[in-house]
């Protein structure tokens, strides 16, 4: 019995025990329950509540646009670009016709004059009064920059000098013809500031201080180059005024600009003067360290001072050794971006006082004036020269501010074949230069609505606005991959009329997606 007794008992105890394992193991579970609800209540809330502290989660990275809508960084990459073949069909004309006139269509008043041609034969595919003589606004400057690259050369750059003056104690800034200058250093990777005056100035003052040069020094400018009025008297006082152009000088800071990022607005009246007084400045900075004092007012070298202007035309000039009335000392000289890269700037900015320059240095390089007429001829007889020239054609200025300019729609689709053909090499210097639709340049903010982003980074295009006038000339490859170039005129427009800009717009989209047979 006790040994019974004592076997009852430790299984007594057993099960006490076992009931008291399988309580804790009951409990254990509630606990890890309860925990395990307590993190799926309190993960949902941080995640609401965690924004507060951290701030909201960033945005997805935007898919990169595709790759026919990317701004173009060689003529390899354009589409079309290479030399054009004639394995792609040919629009047939009524179906391009059907496709342009209703879109081509005045918004409120005035007509709109187009040509379209197949790039490599040249054939017509839309004619609607393209031989009419038409106000262009800066498509002009499409003609500036074919005269440029055929006079000038695409690869030609414009010398701005220091040379010792006529009298000892003179610095004499010598305008070549870049109106691109940058008041700092040179920047080689720029074409606007591709060559700064600080760059010079130290050029002169390590120059002025190795000739022994002593008491103060006075800084003139020679501005001689340009000759004529300085201002268009075609162009109206109020564009003037807003900023549109300024007087022409054959030396600005960017372009005769205060800033370079602020293209509207108040202009240098004496571009000249403003890049010598920098300049000026700049000497005093680098000849202080030398032990040069420079004087404070900066001087026009008066007229007929013999033996201080220096050749326009120079891409690597020799630095004389001697003084001489005919070969002044030269104390330094920076050299602009090329003709090539300011044409291409002209073109995607359109820039009006660049284009009036160039235009003035092209006359000067065909043997004519450097002035607004001898602009307006030298393009006139490099169009002629080339077979571009137009029948009844007027050209009042080169960048298309004056109402007074008359050329066709036909020979500005003329010339944009020109330009894409290859045939001229120097002319295809300028492809670089057609705003893309929708990306860059002039047309950057253009071709976003749902009518015109089939055109974006296809068209191709220079733009032309003035108060009653629209244009856009230029180049598309179109769905088949035919090589198509265009331009489209608008004269009398109602000011102010969105849908004559879109009207443009989707006939030049129209010709991106044409298959058109």
């Amino acid at each position: 019995m006790t040994k019974t007794r004592s076997t009852d008992q430790r299984l007594g105890r057993a099960r006490q025990a076992a009931g008291s394992g399988a309580g804790g193991v009951r409990r254990s579970w509630q606990l890890v329950l309860l925990s395990a609800l307590l993190v799926a209540l309190a993960v949902p809330a941080a995640l609401l509540v965690a924004p507060g502290f951290l701030g909201p989660e960033p945005p997805a990275p935007a898919p990169p646009a595709p790759a026919w809508q990317q701004v173009p960084t060689a003529l390899s990459t354009v589409p079309g670009l290479a030399p054009p073949d004639g394995s792609a069909p040919v629009p047939l004309p009524s179906a391009v016709s059907a496709q342009l006139e209703p879109l081509l269509t005045a918004d409120g008043g005035g007509t709109f004059t187009a040509v379209v041609q197949d790039a490599l034969t040249g054939q017509v595919l839309f004619d609607r009064g393209g031989s009419e003589g038409r106000v262009p606004a800066s498509n002009m400057k499409l003609l500036a920059a074919v005269a440029a690259l055929r006079v000038l050369g695409p690869e030609h750059r414009f010398a701005t000098r220091a040379v010792a003056g006529p009298e000892p104690g003179q610095v004499v800034l010598f305008g070549g013809g870049d109106v691109l200058l940058g008041p700092g250093g040179s920047a080689p990777d720029q074409v606007m500031g591709h060559a700064g005056l600080a760059t010079l100035a130290a050029q002169a003052a390590e120059a002025l201080q190795k000739g022994g040069a002593t008491g103060e020094i006075k800084v003139l400018v020679d501005d001689s180059l340009f000759s004529g009025p300085a201002l268009n008297p075609a162009w109206g006082p109020g564009d003037v005024a807003a900023g549109e152009v300024a007087p022409v000088y054959p030396l600005a800071l960017n372009s005769a600009r205060y800033d370079p990022a602020v293209t509207t607005g108040p202009r240098p009246q004496d571009a000249a003067m403003t890049a010598a007084e920098e300049f000026a400045a700049r000497l005093r900075t680098a000849g202080a360290a030398a032990g040069l004092t420079v004087a404070a007012a900066v001087e026009r070298l008066p007229a007929g001072a013999a033996g201080t202007t220096a050749p326009a035309r120079t891409t690597a000039p020799a630095r004389p050794e001697g003084e001489g009335a005919s070969q002044p000392v030269v104390l330094g000289e920076v050299q602009s971006a090329t003709v090539a890269e300011q044409v291409n700037l002209m073109l995607q900015d359109s820039d009006n006082y660049l284009a009036e320059a160039l235009g003035r240095l092209t006359a000067l390089a065909d043997g004519l004036p450097g002035s607004n007429d001898g602009a307006t001829a030298a393009v006139g007889a490099q169009l002629a020269a080339a077979g571009l020239a137009a029948e009844g054609m007027k050209l009042v200025d080169v960048c298309g501010l004056a109402m007074g300019n008359q050329v066709p729609a036909r020979q500005f689709s003329e010339v944009v074949r020109a330009i894409t053909s290859g045939t001229d090499t120097r002319l295809r210097s300028a492809l670089d230069g057609f705003p893309v639709a929708g990306l860059s340049g002039t047309l950057d903010t253009r071709y976003r609505d749902a009518a015109t982003a089939r055109g974006a980074g296809l068209v191709r295009a220079k733009t032309g606005t003035l108060n009653t006038v629209l244009a856009l000339s230029g180049y598309v490859v179109d769905a088949d991959g035919r090589l198509l170039v265009f331009s489209f005129i608008g004269n009398g427009l109602t000011p102010g009329a969105a849908g004559n800009k879109e009207a443009l717009d989707r006939a030049a989209t129209a010709l991106a997606g044409c298959g058109c047979r």
